[in-house]
């Protein structure tokens, strides 16, 4: 009988987002894989949670993922967890996940807290219809997916470090328009939750003197109708 994987959300900074469902799920699987066991072992531990942890991260989940496959074909009933948020948003997660589908082993996947949500509803932007990038290329195909987002007339997210901000600010100020909407969302419910409204002109300025700190979510206005057929001709003979 083939066990079963939960996919389990933690909170992005707030402890209290926490879901009692969550905290059970923890306590009754037999291992929860995690993306840093020390991270997660201060998390587990504010909850009471004793239950043995292994490690699931980026670097070694091509070759983590069949010895978990084998322990669910055995029965096991396993979570992960990600360092904060849902697995396999921007996190380890989807090849689990996938290999998990392939091999008919049942996949739960819990409700629970992800950064970019708020960003997006606390920015004011549409948010009806969004794109969702996470973190951009940092350099092999970069301009070329700044420039499909600038033209793109749903409002888009992105994830960025605060070390990389301005000059992810400055980027998109020059394909989409200095007068582009956006807003900056940082430290999504900590303690210094902080989002800031503007045009990425606006928001350039502001960041080159205001230092940012943390985690940080870019929420950007699609482009308007008249001026999508403008922005395809500019850029249609760029490869």
């Amino acid at each position: 009988m083939s066990g079963k994987l939960y996919i389990v959300p933690t909170p992005v900074g707030n402890l209290e987002d926490m879901s009692p469902r969550a905290i059970r799920i923890l306590q009754e699987v037999s291992m929860v894989l995690c993306e840093d066991t020390r991270t997660s072992g201060i998390l587990l531990k504010h909850f009471n949670i004793t239950t043995p942890t292994a490690s699931h991260h980026k670097f070694n989940e091509h070759n983590s993922v069949a010895g978990v496959l084998d322990m669910l074909c055995e029965g096991q009933q396993l979570a992960l967890v990600s360092d904060a948020g849902t697995p396999a948003i921007s996190d380890p997660g989807f090849l689990l996940v996938r290999a998990c589908r392939a091999e008919g082993i049942e996949v739960e996947t819990l409700p629970g807290p992800t950064a970019f949500v708020p960003a997006l509803v606390n920015s004011g932007l549409p948010c009806e219809r969004f794109v969702f990038e996470g973190f951009l290329p940092l350099k092999k195909g970069r301009a070329t997916r700044l420039q499909e987002l600038a033209a793109d007339s749903r409002t888009f997210i992105i994830y960025e470090s605060p070390v990389r901000l301005l000059k992810t600010l400055r980027q998109l100020a020059e394909v989409c328009g200095g007068d582009r909407e956006a807003s900056v969302s940082r430290e999504i419910s900590k303690l210094h939750n902080t989002t800031h409204n503007g045009t990425l002109n606006e928001l350039v300025e502001f960041f080159t003197v205001n230092i940012p700190r943390g985690e940080i979510v870019i929420v950007v206005a699609g482009i308007k109708e008249d001026s999508a057929k403008i922005h395809h001709n500019k850029y249609k003979d760029i490869d």
